[in-house]
């Protein structure tokens, strides 16, 4: 087993007494229930269970039916998360399940036996004193939803998809009432417009550059609609937040050429969330940089003022970062887009270079304490909450030496990266930035997506034949290290 070192135990005592020890994970990738009988109870098609069923479009040839199947064993979860010593789970609610049609969601019929679940669930949180740290939109999209077309595409390029998420929002707020500690509207809006809707990679599966920047907006605007929402059912005190995958984008060079780049790709991927949702206005360059993809016609008067809601928190997943280059610029076919970057032709991503996780991503802490220090400097008046950081590895189930279980995975590279991650985050801290909670991602193994099965972030090791949870080193190592932050 990977014991602490004396000098990551110094770094748990640097940590304050009431900083927030959390774990994550999203409905679609842990909950399963998708079959037959969670249709009797009540669980609209997502976009997920669609796209899952395409041939090719998931590495493994999976799909989330099954999962960790923890909407039947959440309170197994829910032991595990006490044992560890977590202060808060980062959780989302599946929309597919609250609203089982578009003409209940329109008439305000909330499925009541989805409902009374997520209650059931969040109440046994708060009695193992574990906050409910909650997320109203982690990707499952209903399906139902998808396929009503408007002026600029399904889903998110509609912008009826925005408003129902804002009566989405609302009945979750009167159903749960102060039982959530922290509301946060969308998870990584950037991964649900650009992978979803332009590189086609996710769900729904859409190649088109137009349809992709119009659920940039119609996802802002849902972001607006939902915390107003929540705080006209709760009043004030409801803490409201939002998780942005900001990208760390690093200049190949200092030349003049490769700076615009990054500043180009940083627009495009964090530019057109802050903006709008924490300053209240697109940077007019964002138009430019996309003037040949669409003309922004779907802002309509009063959607900025939406949108710019007052928050508590922003939540910041990290994992690596990406180094740029200015490039010729290529001229690709509408709907047949091969740039990462939209409106990007003439940026060029780099290989990453160093130690690489499973996943082909780059390891740099430093990227973490940069881009808190910069949303810290930027919004001081935010708390800042890390709601997702780790990395995925080839696990391996091995007898356990140590005779805390039969089994158990020695996982050193991911001792390691969490160990550099916080300790980049700390020296965040000491520099002033206002950070007030990490969550691990992931609590356990889980449906990677696009990725299906293949790979594992879990901190606890699912065996997914028998849905047995194992721990890992790194949970082991996680509990102490919490463990060493209160003794300090």
């Amino acid at each position: 087993m990977t014991r602490m070192t004396d000098a990551q135990r110094a770094l748990a005592h640097a940590f304050p007494k009431d900083f927030i020890w959390g774990s994550a994970t999203a409905s679609y990738q842990v909950e399963g229930f998708v079959d037959e009988e969670s249709k009797a109870e009540g669980r609209a098609t997502s976009i997920w269970d669609t796209y899952a069923h395409v041939p090719g479009n998931i590495a493994d040839g999976s799909d989330g039916s099954r999962a960790c199947e923890q909407y039947t064993r959440y309170p197994e979860d829910i032991a595990l998360m006490k044992e560890l010593g977590l202060d808060a789970y980062r959780m989302s609610i599946a929309w597919p399940r609250i609203f089982t049609s578009l003409e209940d969601m329109r008439a305000g019929r909330v499925n009541r036996k989805a409902l009374d679940h997520y209650t059931c669930m969040l109440d046994a949180l708060r009695e193992a004193d574990i906050k409910p740290i909650v997320t109203l939109y982690h990707w499952d999209l209903p399906q139902y939803l998808q396929d009503e077309v408007g002026s600029y595409g399904g889903g998110w390029a509609n912008r009826e998809t925005a408003l129902r998420f804002g009566d989405y929002a609302a009945a979750l707020a009167k159903g749960f009432g102060d039982r959530v500690e922290t509301w946060t509207t969308l998870n990584e809006p950037w991964c649900a417009a650009y992978l979803g809707y332009a590189q086609g990679r996710h769900a729904p599966g859409v190649r088109d550059d137009a349809q992709a920047l119009a659920a940039v907006h119609h996802l802002n605007l849902a972001h607006g609609l939902g915390v107003a929402a929540v705080k006209a059912e709760l009043g004030e005190k409801a803490q409201t937040s939002v998780t942005l995958n900001l990208q760390v984008n690093r200049a190949a060079t200092d030349s003049l050429d490769d700076r615009a780049a990054k500043a180009q790709a940083d627009r495009i991927a964090n530019e057109v969330w802050l903006g709008p949702m924490l300053d209240g206005a697109y940077d007019p360059q964002i138009f430019e940089d996309t003037r040949a993809v669409t003309e922004w016609s779907f802002i309509q008067p009063g959607d900025l003022e939406q949108i710019h809601q007052p928050l508590n928190s922003l939540g910041i997943n990290y994992y690596c970062t990406q180094t740029v280059r200015r490039a010729p610029a290529q001229v690709h076919p509408q709907n047949a887009r091969e740039d990462p970057i939209v409106g990007g032709t003439n940026i060029d991503i780099l290989p990453p270079e160093g130690p690489l996780t499973a996943m082909g991503w780059n390891q740099e802490p430093g990227g973490l304490r940069d881009i808190v220090l910069e949303m810290s400097a930027r919004y001081p008046e935010l708390d800042i909450m890390i709601t997702e950081n780790g990395s995925a590895w080839e696990d391996e189930l091995v007898p356990d030496e140590a005779g805390e279980g039969e089994l158990t995975v020695h996982d050193p590279d991911r001792v390691h990266y969490l160990s550099e991650h916080l300790r980049a985050l700390n020296e965040a801290r000491e520099q002033g930035a206002r950070v007030t909670g990490y969550f691990a991602w992931s609590l356990m193994d889980n449906y990677e997506w696009a990725l299906g099965y293949s790979k594992r972030f879990g901190i606890v090791y699912v065996d997914y034949p028998t849905q047995r949870r194992i721990w890992k080193d790194t949970a082991r190592w996680y509990r102490e290290f919490i463990r060493e932050s209160r003794a300090a």
